[in-house]
């Protein structure tokens, strides 16, 4: 990433969770089974109208399971050793839909295919670099739009007004790895996301920085001094990342990764939530959402499931 930045090469890349099997591809030697589309570059957007009926069966892990999780994390919120944790989970899911029609269908901002193996529709951007500012937009609180006052309820909550704030405060402390004059440029947005049977909205604020002279050189340097994604991990990250690992007991692959793509002067990326994957045995969705000291485990279990769907038009 470091060498085509600093050639002005357009390149995508795609960043696994544990960083074990990253792939970064000239654009002009992109595989035929890799597409996307990102929001800052219009000629990739392929959604399309899709006549048939759209079905999708959920078999989640049990709340039992999950308690279990979620107890663990609790136990160490309580010893200090975290505060704040994104906690997810793999629920086996039915759908009248391929990977690929998933891809063209779904309504989001960013959208990656990987061949057979997965597909990811995302609402989340990662980090967006141009002319010398990186920006960052964690996103974090969920609700059911059609709860009545949803966007009052979701603003003033006092669990989500201190996991948005925890959030916001690690990716400051990210950027500022990276950028100089990191500052706060528009907190607690909200955005509306369609979904197979509902309306979400989902609150996000933006962070900006100014890069040094020469950033097209470090690219791949500055990408990876930020990862693991705060947004899917937590605080503090070196710690919460063992804690998920003993808590969440499955392989998260790709999901809660990086993809983004470099065009020769500008940087765009998301974070793969709204994730898909294939395996042996059918197609499974991997959620989450955020654990602080105030969670409750039923509402948390609630949102994980309330974020497998599919956002068709």
């Amino acid at each position: 990433m470091n060498i085509l930045g600093s050639r002005g090469e357009p390149f995508l890349f795609i960043i696994d969770a544990g960083l074990k099997k990253p792939e970064i591809h000239k654009l002009d030697e992109l595989p035929s089974g890799i597409k996307f589309v990102m929001p800052q570059f219009p000629e990739t957007r392929t959604v399309q109208i899709y006549s048939k009926s759209v079905t999708l069966g959920k078999t989640p892990v049990s709340f039992k399971a999950y308690s279990e999780a979620f107890s663990y994390v609790m136990k160490n919120i309580r010893h200090g050793n975290t505060y704040l944790l994104n906690l997810t989970f793999p629920t086996r899911i039915e759908t009248s839909l391929t990977l690929e029609e998933i891809f063209r269908i779904s309504v989001a901002k960013y959208k990656l295919l990987y061949y057979n193996s997965f597909v990811v529709f995302s609402p989340e951007i990662f980090v967006r670099i141009r002319d010398g500012i990186i920006s960052s937009y964690p996103m974090k609180g969920t609700i059911d739009a059609s709860v009545p006052s949803a966007a009052e309820i979701i603003l003033n909550d006092v669990k989500e007004i201190a996991e948005h704030n925890t959030i916001v405060d690690l990716l400051r402390n990210d950027l500022s790895i990276v950028a100089g004059n990191v500052r706060v440029t528009r907190y607690r947005y909200i955005e509306k996301i369609k979904t197979t049977d509902r309306e979400l909205l989902q609150v996000s604020s933006e962070i900006t920085g100014d890069l040094m002279d020469g950033y097209m050189n470090h690219l791949g340097t500055i990408i990876t001094k930020m990862l693991p994604a705060g947004s899917v991990t937590g605080a503090p990250k070196q710690e919460t990342v063992r804690i998920i690992r003993e808590s969440e007991k499955y392989e998260r692959g790709w999901y809660s990764g990086v993809f983004g793509l470099f065009d020769g002067k500008m940087l765009d990326s998301a974070v793969m939530i709204r994730y898909i994957e294939r395996d042996d045995m059918g197609l499974v969705f991997k959620s989450g959402g955020g654990i602080t000291y105030l969670s409750d485990p039923v509402k948390e279990y609630d949102e994980l499931l309330s974020k497998v769907y599919v956002p068709v038009g």
